[in-house]
């Protein structure tokens, strides 16, 4: 049925598995027979012909180096260079371990392939070990060279199944050729070409990231293109580790993954429409949706002005401002003559937004801030005496941005959104999370995922962690945490005020969906990925830049699926 191989294309593009999720998926194929290391292998060989024809390059002239390991990502590494090298290819083969598979290596070498040792103590047939110490250093420093001397390196040192930092010779050579836990200072954004030679393709994922969680734990070899096997893993969508893999080719085995729960989800158009409620003939400013924002300060008053103009953009009956200063409030009526001041019917609120945090009020933010503080407490979980508070749950979504982060209670309901930078939620887990070490911003950039985790495991809200690719941590109506992440947003939107237009924005959306939110907690995650998605399309449209922190993979070994097409017309929020 076409309509249901699309759903499944669509799913398995904008979805990814954790390693052992992918290793069921994939184990019915293996017992049916399927060749699936070849067919891996040929899809690698094949993407990286591509690259060579790319840069004009005939096949005959290319020097390919393998970083080969010992396991089944070897073994896909060594077939694709036997088929290079069957092309012509100038190939080599740098054996990480102490072993290689044993039918890609024959084929390897049959093919003409050559073979570099690494590890005196490998047992490798037809190759010499028990050398010196001193001979291995000279060998790693050989294959150093070797690596940055060619015009393609193949990366198939660590499978799926590595987990932590890399160590011993791997780590070495990564440390050498690669990073060490820090950023690509070439991030995976569109615009930027493939880099001058060596071209480095990682085999199913790039050597040393966190696979599961998306990290940089130490050393790692950021590729240019990442050929991905079956289905899409956490890396390849969850940064940092999403920014080391380049463009990236998902091989299509014909996965069933119809009972398979993704680990996470990235945000399309498609997914943005269903938070985008059309009005109705019936409808009247109301029914519509009416946003009430605490916003701005005498410090920061533009941040009310962006935050109201945001949401009334973001299709709505009614902006009201029901607390600010005097100045904010004739700044937002200057720009938007028809937002409503005072107290009154909301159905969504927007607080915190240039609201300063505590130790650096000016006068007259006291009261703003108790303000919040006093509409915080209704969606505590608990009431001071420690007796459940029946009303959180009947409260309207909030979402709860900068300044009022550090007003949050220890637990509150679902309906609660909080959009921290990785500034703030290292300084709100410093708050909640008092046993633990003491967090730095830096440590939620590493891990920025686990970092987003713990916050939702701690106060029970819909965590929106902004970045290039914003993650959303919340909950799935089943007592389980669903994770759906949106990188629509270019790098030209880290910018003053951007975060008061997203906090806008998702109050819009939120105050648009009627009592879908309170019958169903699960969609509240749903609209603040939309709502990011929509921050960052905007975006792109205001700068014109084609930039965005993740691209859709290109699809191989499906004919007639033209990804990049069906890539542009998702942009289009219906």
């Amino acid at each position: 049925d076409v309509s249901d191989d699309a759903d499944r294309l669509q799913t398995l593009l904008y979805s990814s598995y954790s390693a052992d999720v992918v290793r069921q998926l994939e184990r019915p194929l293996l017992d049916d027979g399927v060749p699936l290391m070849r067919m891996a292998a040929s899809a690698v060989a094949r993407v990286t012909l591509s690259l060579l024809d790319d840069e004009d390059l005939d096949v005959e002239d290319a020097r390919v180096t393998v970083l080969a390991g010992a396991g089944d990502n070897g073994g896909d590494g060594l077939y694709a260079g036997a088929e290079l090298a069957r092309e012509g290819a100038q190939v080599t083969a740098v054996a990480v371990g102490r072993s290689l598979h044993e039918d890609a290596f024959r084929a390897f070498v049959r093919a003409g392939g050559r073979v570099l040792v690494l590890d005196p103590a490998a047992d490798i047939s037809g190759c010499t070990s028990g050398f010196s110490a001193g001979e291995a250093g000279e060998r790693l420093q050989a294959a150093v060279e070797c690596a940055r001397g060619a015009h393609v390196v193949l990366d198939a040192m660590t499978g799926i199944g590595v987990v932590g930092a890399l160590r011993g010779v791997a780590g070495t050579l990564a440390s050498s050729l690669g990073m060490d836990g820090v950023l690509p200072d070439k991030p995976a954004l569109p615009n930027n070409d493939p880099s001058l030679f060596a071209l480095v393709v990682a085999v199913d994922a790039p050597s040393g990231v966190g696979v599961d969680d998306g990290s940089l734990p130490g050393p790692y070899i950021p590729a240019d293109v990442t050929v991905t096997f079956g289905a899409m893993k956490p890396c390849a969508m969850v940064p940092p580790a999403s920014y080391a893999c380049g463009r990236i080719t998902l091989v299509d085995f014909g996965f069933d993954v119809d009972d398979a729960v993704p680990f996470a989800e990235m945000t399309d158009g498609d997914f943005v429409a269903d938070s985008v409620r059309l009005p109705s003939l019936a409808d009247g400013k109301y029914s519509r949706g009416v946003v009430g924002l605490v916003t701005g300060s005498a410090r920061y008053p533009g941040a009310a002005v962006l935050s109201a103009r945001a949401a009334a953009c973001a299709n709505v009956g009614m902006v009201r401002y029901a607390w600010g200063l005097q100045r904010a409030q004739d700044m937002i009526l200057s720009v938007l003559p028809e937002a409503v001041l005072g107290k009154g019917r909301v159905q969504s609120w927007v607080v915190g937004s240039g609201v300063p945090a505590e130790g650096d009020v000016a006068s007259g933010d006291d009261m703003q801030r108790a303000t919040i503080a006093a509409l915080l407490d209704h969606y505590a979980l608990e009431d001071g005496d420690g007796s459940r508070n029946e009303r959180a749950e009947g409260m309207p979504p909030i979402v709860v941005d900068a300044g009022a982060l550090d007003l949050l209670p220890c637990h509150v309901v679902p309906q609660v959104v909080i959009t921290p930078h990785a500034g703030e939620l290292a300084a709100l887990l410093n708050r909640l999370d008092a046993d633990r070490l003491m967090l730095f911003q830096a440590v939620v950039e590493a891990r920025p995922l686990r970092a987003a985790l713990r916050a939702h495991e701690l106060t029970g809200a819909t965590v929106l962690l902004k970045g290039a690719v914003t993650i959303v941590v919340g909950a799935d109506g089943d007592g389980n945490t669903r994770i759906i992440l949106s990188g629509r947003a270019p790098a030209w939107m880290a910018t003053a005020g951007s975060g008061d237009v997203l906090a806008g924005v998702l109050g819009a959306l939120l105050a648009q969906q009627d009592d879908r939110l309170s019958d169903d907690p699960a969609l509240v995650p749903e609209v603040a990925a939309a709502a990011a998605y929509m921050h960052g399309l905007a975006g792109a449209m205001a700068s014109g830049s084609e930039q965005r922190g993740w691209h859709r993979p290109h699809l191989y070994g499906h004919a007639g699926k033209d990804s990049g097409e069906r890539d542009r017309a998702s942009d289009c929020c219906r």
